[in-house]
This record gives structure tokens, sequence and C-alpha cells, in this order.
């Protein structure tokens, strides 16, 4: 749809693929710095003091309160965006999340490095929150799904190559710097931005819904705290349980709170839209399906096949790689076939992607290994453009910063889920095979680990199954 004057400003249209640029950078640190902080956390406790023997690990925060705050924030910057401006709303996050980046690495204790770590977590929830909708209402409907594409393309880039990276800077300079990059390429983004982002033309004006954002808050927080605790103590612990229950009181107060209020924070309606849903739920269940493969694959090639570590972060990266070669191109194709088919191809070669994962074991070559990753990122790359496209297309112009939002919102929670999910999965699986709890892989016994691996990805294949049948029912409604 073309839904604004930018399409039509020829000053707009000659810069449009420089604001692509500047809104994609910003999208890849924000997503990286979900992900890179991890390899760090043992140097970071050593040199902070923190012990990391404990039952809940205080440096584990460091990564848990960022994608705590963007979930928490995405919706509310979201509406922001469409209220007043989402080209307002990205250049402020710019500038938080490069401050929150440069303050993120001056080594002066843990307390300032979680403060630090939510200012850059506000404002990427800020940047993540209206790149989709800058992007959609910039770019002309020919080109769009190609735009999108390079979004997902740097969010799969991001979310994946964090440890490789974070293991190239700190093998020649302290872990500040896992930070710091982000900085000069953030000031030059900034500068860009300045210089080429057009100022907002659709602005609603609404007020804020207040109550909704609280509860929202609530629900994220509690959920969030309590998954990330329950994985260290246990999910039966009494405080684990309340918290929980607490976050199941405050989704269903938050729901009914969004259905009678005037401007609500989440728009319910715009889930009437079964194009824009489905799409959703797929994106989340996807983002499940990737961080079981992120979780379990560095155990497999470190622990298990004894690969030393950068050796297994190059084989990693090939899952990215040919992610951000493919997303541009399946892009491109959808907007001149449309994105249902697309999407339902790409989710069939993720699906043979979880069956080799299945299939895998001590004797699987590492090239075969290759070519299941292989499958994987091109699988995700066919995916993610095109439903991308499919959000962001089936929305009306008033609705791009809260379906942006929405968006970015299922991804983060795929994420959290993912992980949680995941360890919660392999682990268990491993400790019944083991016949007493296990928590990490059994030294002189990679048998318990590939049994509950198998396990684990046979979820993972069924979480994926779930989003191509959704894809296929959706597209057999298409053309029919």
């Amino acid at each position: 749809m073309e839904s604004t004057s930018f399409v039509n400003n020829p000053e707009i249209q000659k810069h449009r693929w420089w604001i692509l640029i500047a809104v994609c950078s910003f999208t890849f640190m924000s997503t990286l710095d979900g992900s890179i902080v991890n390899i760090a956390l043992p140097v970071m406790s050593s040199t902070m003091h923190v012990p990391m023997n404990v039952p809940m690990n205080k440096a584990e925060w460091v990564v848990s309160i960022y994608l705590i705050v963007i979930c928490t924030l995405l919706l509310l910057f979201g509406k922001l965006g469409d209220a007043h401006g989402k080209i307002r709303v990205f250049k402020i996050g710019t500038m938080l999340f490069t401050i929150g980046s440069l303050l993120c690495g001056f080594n002066t204790g843990l307390t300032f490095l979680l403060i630090a770590r939510i200012i850059q977590a506000v404002g990427a929830a800020m940047t993540m929150s209206t790149n989709n909708g800058i992007i959609t209402e910039v770019f002309p409907a020919q080109e769009r799904g190609r735009a999108l594409g390079m979004i997902g393309s740097f969010v799969a880039l991001g979310s994946i190559a964090g440890p490789g990276i974070g293991g190239l800077i700190l093998a020649h300079f302290n872990w500040g710097y896992i930070f710091w990059i982000n900085v000069p390429i953030g000031l030059l983004a900034i500068l860009v931005g300045h210089k080429i982002l057009p100022k907002d033309v659709i602005m609603t004006h609404q007020k804020i819904d207040k109550p909704g954002t609280i509860l929202f808050a609530i629900t994220m927080i509690t959920l969030f705290v309590g998954i990330s605790m329950g994985q260290e103590v246990g999910f039966t612990q009494p405080l684990i349980l309340t918290m929980l229950f607490v976050a199941l009181i405050a989704l269903g107060t938050f729901l009914y709170v969004e259905l009678h209020v005037e401007t609500p924070i989440l728009a319910l309606y715009i889930f009437k839209n079964m194009r824009f849903t489905l799409s959703i739920i797929c994106a989340f269940l996807i983002f499940i399906t990737g961080f079981f493969f992120n979780v379990i694959s560095p155990f497999y090639l470190e622990n298990t096949l004894g690969l030393p570590a950068n050796y297994a972060g190059y084989t990693l990266m090939i899952y990215p790689l040919i992610n951000v070669v493919t997303a541009p191109v399946a892009g491109a194709i959808s907007d001149k076939i449309g994105s249902e088919k697309l999407t339902f191809v790409g989710l069939l070669i993720i699906l043979a992607a979880q069956l080799g994962y299945i299939v895998t074991n001590l004797a699987t070559p590492l090239w075969l290994f290759m070519i299941f990753i292989g499958l994987n990122g091109l699988g995700n790359g066919i995916f993610q453009a095109p439903n991308n496209a499919l959000v962001m297309g089936s929305v009306e112009p008033k609705d791009l910063g809260i379906a942006g939002g929405i968006n970015s919102l299922a991804r983060n929670l795929g994420m959290v889920v993912g992980i949680s999910f995941a360890t919660t999965v392999l682990f268990s699986a491993m400790s019944h095979i083991a016949g007493h709890s296990v928590t990490s892989v059994v030294p002189g016994h990679p048998e318990i680990f590939i049994a509950g691996m198998h396990v684990a990805f046979t979820v993972s294949f069924g979480v994926c199954l779930i989003a191509t049948l959704i894809t296929g029912y959706r597209l057999l409604r298409r053309q029919k």
C-alpha cells in the first residue's frame, strides 16, 4: 500500500537506500548486543569480582536485563511512534543506545553496568519498534519486500554472530570493547540519519494507555524474571510460582483493559486480520526453533566433537552468512510473486534442517552437519523477508508503528522462550537418561548429550512443523 507521501517524494526516494543502511546498522547492533555478552560473562565476572558459582549468578543479569527491558518497552515505543512520529522515536533511540554502549564499556562495577544496559536497552527498544514501520513508509511497494528482507538479514546476523564477534574482540582487547564497538558505528549512523531521515508525516497524536503500559510491564518483568530464576533454582520454588502466577493475572487484566480503553497500547483489533496474526505467530515459532539451534549447537561442536572455540565459531557463521545473502534475494522475489509461497518454501527447508539435526550423532561428518546449518540459514533467509513483508503490508498506515512493535516483540519473545525451552528440554532429557540431575555436558559420556540433543531437536521440529502447517493453511486459503 502506498501509505505516505514519502514514496512520492523524489528527494526521499533518492536517499531511501541510505535510510535503509542507517536503520539496518542499529537493527544489527541492538540484536547483536542480546547475544554478544554471553561469551564475555566469565571474564566480566572475574574483573568485577562477581562469583559465578552461586545459585543465581548475578552476572547473568547483564544479559537478562537487556532482553527484559526491550520486551517490556516495545509496545509502548511502537505506540509512541504512531502517535508522535516513528522517525523521531528512532532518532532518540539511536542516541540512547550509543550513550548506553559507551557507558557499558567502563569497568566500574556490576550495578553501574546494569544501569548502562538499561539505557542501552531503552534505545534498542525505540529503534526495534520503529525500524519496520519506517522502511514500510519510505519504500514503494515493489521494493518493500527486498528492504524488509535486509532488516531480516541483519536481525539474523546479529542474533547468531554475537559469540563469534565477541570471541574475536576478547582475543585482542578487554571486554569493554564488545560495547565500545557500537559507539563509532552508532555515531556514524546518527550523522547519516540526521542528514537523510525525513520528518514524520503520519502522526495520530493519540493519548498513551498508561494502565495498559503498566500492566504489560508487570507481565513481562514477572514472567521473564520468573523464567530466568526458575532456570537456576527450579520452577517449583514458591517465589517462582508466585511470579508466574502474578504474570498470568497481570496478562489477563491487561487484555481486559485493552478491550475497554479508548486508545489501547496494544490494539487487539489488529489481530482480527488473520494475515497479520498468522504471520506473527509463525515468526514467534521460528525464532523459538532458531534458538534451539543457537543453544545446542555450541555444546555439540565444542564439548562433544571437541572442536576449538574458534573453529566452532567459524562453523556456526555458515548460518548468518547464507541468511544475509538469501534474505534480500527472497525479499526481491516476494515483491514480484507475493510472499505466501516463499514463506512456505522457507519453512519446508527449515523443517528439513531440523530432521538433519535429529539424525546427527558422533559419527556424522562435520561437512554434513555444516550442510544442515546451511539449510537452516537458507530456509530462514527465504522465510523471514516475505514474512516481514506480510506483517507490515497487511496493516493500515496508522498502525505501522504498533505492527512493527509487535513484530519485534514476537522476535524477542521467541529468543527468550527458545533459550529457556531448549535448555529445559535438553537437560531434562539428559537427566532422565543419566538417572540423575544434569545441568551440563557429562564428561566422558557424549552419548548422554547426543540422546538429549535428539529429544530437543525433535521438539524444535514439532515447533517448526506447527509454523509450516499454519503457513500451508494460509497459502491454501489465499489460493481459494
